[in-house]
């Protein structure tokens, strides 16, 4: 299926692996322009090259630039390879698992300036060109947390980037409009954390579950549905 995104120029943060690299690499095999950005360059490098056996077209670039983007020097670093970007996914590994109680004040703004404040950062830069360009697609990943809350994720500001991309889309009203998604991973068990991974499970599974007895097969679901009411 062509996506009709060939040619097109995307920014894929945290690419070095996982997700990131994952959009990255389906961005590529569509015939897209990539830049993609993590902390650790080795990591990224090799990233960089297994992108570019992947591309569909020679003249293709995948470009990588070591920088944390979270931080406004590492936006600097992002923009100063590629000036007007197409398509931006944000993404940033979140704050570690635990209870809010035993977070300082530090923990808190620095989980809200990666999750929250650099997504938006990121589309505040980009929107307007991609308006006047009459295309645009930005993708903001963050947690299945955000719809079903997981007690050992104490924080989760990811609901003010998807909450943001809402009310700007919402504010768009022009035909040329960025398209924006929210995509809600499940978060799955991290080797770094093996007790937290049957909580885990049972917070993912559990919403789910109760979701499909609420919705009959083939409806399309609304918030806040509730048990026998079909409004």
């Amino acid at each position: 299926m062509d996506l009709g995104i060939s040619g097109k120029t995307a920014l894929v943060g945290g690419a070095s692996k996982g997700l990131g690299y994952g959009c990255a690499l389906a961005l590529v095999r569509e015939g897209v322009n990539v830049v993609i950005v993590a902390r650790g360059a080795e990591a990224l490098e090799a990233a960089r090259q297994r992108l570019l056996r992947e591309r569909p077209r020679s003249d293709g670039f995948v470009t990588a630039v070591t920088a944390d983007i979270t931080t406004p020097r590492g936006r600097e670093a992002v923009f100063a390879a590629h000036r007007d970007y197409d398509i931006v996914v944000t993404n940033a590994g979140g704050p570690p698992p635990g209870d809010f109680r035993d977070w300082d004040r530090q923990d808190w703004l620095s989980a809200v300036e990666a999750n929250m404040l650099t997504p938006i950062e990121l589309i505040k830069a980009t929107v307007d060109g991609m308006a006047e360009r009459g295309f645009g697609r930005i993708v903001n990943i963050t947690s299945s947390a955000v719809k079903a809350p997981i007690d050992i994720l104490g924080y989760r500001a990811q609901r003010g980037a998807a909450g943001f991309g809402h009310a700007r889309a919402g504010r768009e009203r022009r035909p040329a409009a960025p398209a924006r998604r929210e995509l809600l991973p499940v978060d799955a068990p991290r080797p770094h954390q093996p007790a937290h991974a049957p909580r885990l499970r049972h917070a993912q599974d559990q919403p789910a579950a109760v979701f499909q007895r609420r919705v009959a097969p083939g409806r399309p679901a609304w918030r806040g549905e509730a048990a026998g009411d079909p409004s």
